[in-house]
């Protein structure tokens, strides 16, 4: 168990780059990260992808969770909410939760939404419940973190978020970098304690 797993879904790539900036932060804290994603949900059927997305980073597989020291999980605002594609996944994890492969481990949450206020603490705080059913130890942002008091985008002490604009094009603020960093290194440095 020498890996966090850096779990997202990214509809136009801000969650995608959050993920990487998290990722960086667990290295930094001396564990190896793991980037995973998951496919996209169809609404009239079941969808069938390529085993390998054409671009990005793989996707996640139950054993992905199985055996990692940590998890950051990451999800755009979907009305105040983690994504279908996100949600869908967490309800194949039943197994795990049944054998609590989970407990214990620490997991953090980040978001990246169009507006300012279009729900970014909720959305972190629904991607942490079906972490605390499966016995995670949640990892926020602590108030240490002095990007948290001076950002003006995004950044919460429930975890990283991200203002993407109505056009989804705003760039990741060097606030909200910081904010994924440290999570990435807290959730290393968390799981490191922990072994």
């Amino acid at each position: 168990m020498s890996y966090v797993l850096v779990l997202y879904y990214s509809r136009h790539g801000a969650t995608a780059e959050m993920a990487h900036l998290v990722a960086r932060g667990v290295e930094e804290g001396g564990l190896e990260a793991r980037l995973r994603t998951v496919p996209e949900v169809s609404a009239t059927c079941e969808a069938v992808d390529p085993c390998v997305p054409e671009s990005g980073a793989p996707y996640a597989e139950l054993d992905d969770l199985r055996h990692c020291a940590g998890l950051a999980l990451g999800s755009p605002t979907r009305f105040g909410n983690m994504a279908a594609s996100m949600k869908h996944f967490l309800d194949s994890t039943s197994s795990l939760w049944l054998s609590g492969a989970l407990i214990g481990k620490p997991a953090g949450v980040f978001t990246s939404t169009s507006s300012l206020h279009g729900g970014q603490e909720s959305t972190l705080l629904s991607m942490m419940l079906p972490l605390l059913h499966h016995g995670m130890l949640i990892t926020g942002l602590p108030y240490s973190e002095t990007a948290l008091l001076t950002t003006r985008t995004g950044g919460t002490p429930y975890g990283p978020s991200h203002l993407a604009g109505t056009e989804s094009n705003l760039p990741v603020s060097e606030e909200e970098k910081q904010l994924c960093r440290a999570l990435g290194r807290r959730l290393a440095e968390t799981a490191k304690r922990l072994a």
